[in-house]
């Protein structure tokens, strides 16, 4: 050990010499923050620019829509929005160059000055006649305070061109056969009266049913693939309500109260509505005595130009204004304004209480603290990939959180419509199929469920071997015989019996007056006749109703094929988010 001091000394001497050097680059601040990149797509950089670009858009539309400002879930969802729209534009992107998708300089002049060109184009330069102001399109292009709005307007246009050569590349994958358009026709437009008898599952009572371990086993080991779930999150939570109080409704029935005699004397209904903000929009047309509703009953009492007293239904106050009556209609106008929870009294009080309360739980413990201050400790769970939070409800923002989270951390408050929520994760589940312990009371449902079709259809077949017509069937079961008249082939519903693909199906699957044997159903076992049967013949398919078919055909096939397609595109991908990490508060 003596002899090796010396060496043992330069060591430590390299080393603090390394430290200090690494100190002064801001080398462990950098790994500290982790990487300064908002994520990536195959390689390609996602910037903070184009991310919070897309967000301020989504945001400046919404206020312009509604003239309201976005709120914190709102803008978590929008957050999301963007970054898939983002990944996706990227991964199509990447696609079309793959393809070698281009668009010459050629094609995108024909798009400005071609004799046809793109409807922006149109738009800005038609004449009231229906032609291109050439003369006027050429000035503008011209024009040298122009320049980078047409540089613009060309990417616009090559992207958008692009983007057609994409579409119709996807679409020529698509096509629908004359095959597909007939057999279409043929289940729209044939038709069928039938009979049936339906024998409900739920007439067995569970206690007639056993189910033992082995079966659950049996079921779990021949169904895993019904099991496999993603990431799972069970938390607790502690909630802080941000509702309207007592002391809210009071404060908005007082001001109501006091524009009541402003109303009254208002020259112009319309603009004191837009004045004061009313949440009822302005209307003004005479109704019939008999429709006014109940709530607004009170107007049938009041002179010309009265106002009601204040009226109040589910947080929402409202006035009366009375125009004009006549025998048996009445004209008047709504004025109402929403209860709502005060910005400091009730608002930021009740944030400032959620805050306290995460800052103490990481000192304390969250269950410590809850307890300390009597708040009710629910629980939670979510499911990674969904909105869905049991308990709560959609929220988007406790999803951010949780995806990002390791067991045993506490949330900061998140504002939702009506609560501040703070969150304590207890468990993080991996993707993969549940453990059998898990879901061995779901499986002891699907079992007894499957145990009585069985001894529902067996039940059935026993007294079709002595009742062979439908008739006899139904009066030896105590059961009426039903009917459905002029049921298309391509429904899925039996009026009268709900949900019944497989039935349908079935009752297609027989000749006209042909009875078919135990028939299992969504929550019934049925025996269906075939009472009349009218079969659609090709030859009356006429042009245009091909035409809408394959339409309408091209839609469905589009929309599934393109949301299978980018999720393939996304499940081969490389995509990285570092958005926890970089916007980390």
């Amino acid at each position: 050990m003596r002899k090796s001091t010396g060496v043992i000394l330069w060591v430590l001497i390299f080393s603090f010499g390394l430290l200090w050097m690494l100190a002064d680059t801001n080398f462990f601040d950098v790994l500290q923050r982790g990487s300064r990149t908002l994520g990536e797509v195959n390689g390609e950089t996602v910037s903070l620019e184009e991310y919070n670009s897309r967000i301020n858009y989504y945001t400046e539309q919404y206020s312009q829509r509604t003239g309201n400002s976005v709120n914190a879930e709102m803008r978590a969802n929008f957050e999301q929005r963007a970054w898939d729209e983002i990944v996706t534009g990227k991964l199509m992107q990447q696609k079309m160059d793959e393809l070698g998708i281009k668009v010459t300089d050629q094609e995108v002049i024909n798009m400005i000055t071609g004799e046809n060109p793109d409807p922006f184009i149109r738009q800005q330069f038609q004449r009231e006649d229906g032609t291109i102001d050439r003369v006027a399109l050429k000035t503008a292009i011209e024009s040298p305070e122009n320049k980078q709005l047409w540089i613009a307007v060309e990417q616009q246009m090559r992207q958008k061109r692009r983007q057609q050569k994409m579409n119709s590349y996807l679409q020529s994958s698509m096509e629908i056969s004359q095959y597909e358009v007939e057999q279409q026709y043929l289940r729209d437009n044939t038709m069928a009266d039938i009979s049936f008898v339906r024998f409900p599952y739920a007439e067995v009572s569970e206690s007639d049913i056993s189910v033992t371990d082995d079966d659950l086993r049996s079921y779990y080991d021949n169904h895993q693939s019904k099991f496999e779930r993603k990431q799972s999150y069970r938390f607790n939570y502690v909630s802080f309500d941000k509702r309207p109080t007592k002391e809210d409704t009071a404060r908005t029935l007082k001001e109501m109260k006091t524009l009541r005699p402003d109303f009254a004397s208002a020259e112009n209904d319309s603009l004191f509505l837009n004045q004061y903000q009313s949440t009822t929009p302005y209307s003004a047309q005479m109704v019939a005595k008999e429709e006014v509703r109940e709530l607004f009953s009170p107007v049938l009492e009041l002179e010309d130009g009265e106002v009601s007293e204040v009226i109040t239904n589910q947080g929402r106050v409202f006035l009366l204004k009375k125009l004009e009556e006549t025998g048996s209609e009445v004209k008047f106008v709504t004025f109402s304004m929403d209860v709502t929870a005060d910005p400091i009294a009730t608002v930021d009080k009740q944030a400032k209480e959620a805050d306290d309360f995460s800052f103490f739980a990481e000192e304390d413990g969250f269950e410590t603290e809850a307890e300390r201050r009597e708040l009710n400790l629910q629980e939670g769970f979510a499911t990674k990939g969904t909105n869905f939070i049991s308990g709560i409800g959609q929220s988007r923002q406790i999803m951010n959180f949780l995806e990002s989270a390791d067991e045993g951390d506490i949330s900061t408050p998140l504002e939702l419509s009506q609560q501040f929520v703070v969150l304590h994760v207890e468990e993080v589940s991996p993707e993969g199929v549940q453990p059998f312990e898990e879901v061995k009371e779901q499986i002891r449902s699907t079992v007894i469920s499957n145990k009585r079709k069985e001894q529902v259809t067996k039940r059935v077949e026993d007294l079709l071997a002595q009742n062979s017509d439908l008739s006899a069937l139904a009066s030896a079961a105590g059961k009426e015989v039903a009917s459905a008249e002029g049921l298309a082939m391509s429904v899925s519903t039996i009026p009268g019996a709900g949900r019944e693909p497989s039935v349908i199906g079935a009752a297609f699957g027989l000749e006209e007056g042909q009875q078919s044997g135990p028939v299992e159903g969504v929550s019934a076992a049925f025996v269906v006749r075939v009472d009349n049967l009218q079969e659609a013949d090709i030859v009356n398919l006429t042009t245009s109703q091909r035409s809408e078919i394959r339409q309408s055909l091209q839609q469905q096939k589009g929309a599934v094929f393109m949301q299978t397609w980018v999720e393939q595109l996304k499940k081969g991908a490389d995509i990285e988010d570092n958005r926890s990490q970089v916007l980390r508060g």
